[in-house]
């Protein structure tokens, strides 16, 4: 019976609803009032129920109208997001955009570029994963994502994915302004930061295995995010090589300190961080927009990083 439910009775249905009579709604929707009429009796007929209190001279929505309006609204919204869907599949949109973002790409550049992707393509399905070190190519390597923002790795290049720079993220080693590190002339030797633990983080996959990342310690303490170390940094337990962007208010506020290495003195430490995805797909108007946006605000951020990619 419900097959004969159409879209253009539930349409009729809201406008009575909103206009509160059939010759209003007739107006509105261009149709003559006994076109308006016969639509809502099939629509009940279909339904097998009155929609409407017939007893007074204008016709009112009865208690069951009342409560099957707002299905009748939810399916017409539903109606309208699958046919804008299309419209944006249609012209090169992605059906839906998955991402695997790296920790160390700064938040607040994300969330910005997510929320200006929302407001440029409302109906676009996106996901988001946030992973350390080697997640977010092992979620691109896994199709879960369509994107990766991540520091390749040229020991663990594939030749499944391919991707271009979007941004370069100092890194400076850092510690808390209490430690022992904080209060000894610099530049510091490699003999004395090896007496001092250093925080670093783990991977919880293998594609990272045999790469250093600038360790330099022998004491080791290893943490599987990025907050949570941070957390032990400012607690006073160790030193480590932070993204300058989460570490700055910090330093400026005193809680921290920068630290100078004598060993990588004169040398600019910094991550690329590239967007990646599979070979031969390429992402579509939504995913081209959003890495455009991302690179411009990174460009004020890091503007050398910029002239680069």
């Amino acid at each position: 019976m419900l097959d004969r439910l159409t879209l253009d009775q539930l349409r009729i249905l809201a406008a009575v609803a909103e206009e509160g009579s059939f010759s209003s709604a007739a107006r509105r929707l261009g149709r003559v009032q006994s076109a308006v009429s016969q639509s809502v009796q099939a629509l009940e007929a279909t339904l097998g129920i009155a929609l409407f209190d017939r007893s007074a001279r204008a016709p009112k929505l009865n208690d069951a109208g009342r409560a099957l309006l707002a299905d009748a609204q939810q399916v017409l919204r539903g109606a309208e997001s699958l046919r804008a869907h299309a419209d944006n599949i249609r012209s090169d949109v992605e059906p839906e955009l998955s991402l695997a973002v790296d920790t160390m790409f700064p938040s607040d550049v994300l969330m910005a570029g997510l929320q200006g992707l929302s407001r440029e393509f409302p109906c676009l399905p996106v996901t988001l994963f946030t992973e350390g070190l080697g997640g977010a190519e092992q979620r691109l390597r896994e199709r879960v994502a369509r994107l990766g923002f991540y520091v390749p790795l040229p020991s663990r290049a594939s030749a499944e994915l391919t991707g271009e720079l979007v941004a370069e993220i100092p890194m400076i080693p850092v510690v808390a302004a209490e430690h022992e590190l904080a209060r000894k002339p610099a530049p510091l030797s490699r003999e004395t930061i090896e007496r001092h633990v250093q925080l670093v983080l783990t991977d919880r996959t293998q594609l990272t295995t045999g790469f250093s990342g600038n360790v330099l310690g022998q004491r080791i303490w290893r943490f599987a995010d990025m907050a949570t170390r941070l957390e032990y940094l400012l607690a006073g337990f160790g030193w480590c090589f932070m993204p300058m962007h989460l570490v700055s208010a910090g330093i400026e506020d005193g809680r921290l300190k920068r630290l100078e290495i004598a060993e990588n003195r004169g040398r600019e430490f910094t991550l690329a961080i590239h967007v990646m995805h599979e070979r031969g797909s390429p992402p579509g108007r939504a995913g081209r927009w959003l890495i455009a946006e991302l690179r411009r605000q990174m460009s004020i951020i890091c503007p050398l990083a910029a002239a680069r990619a």
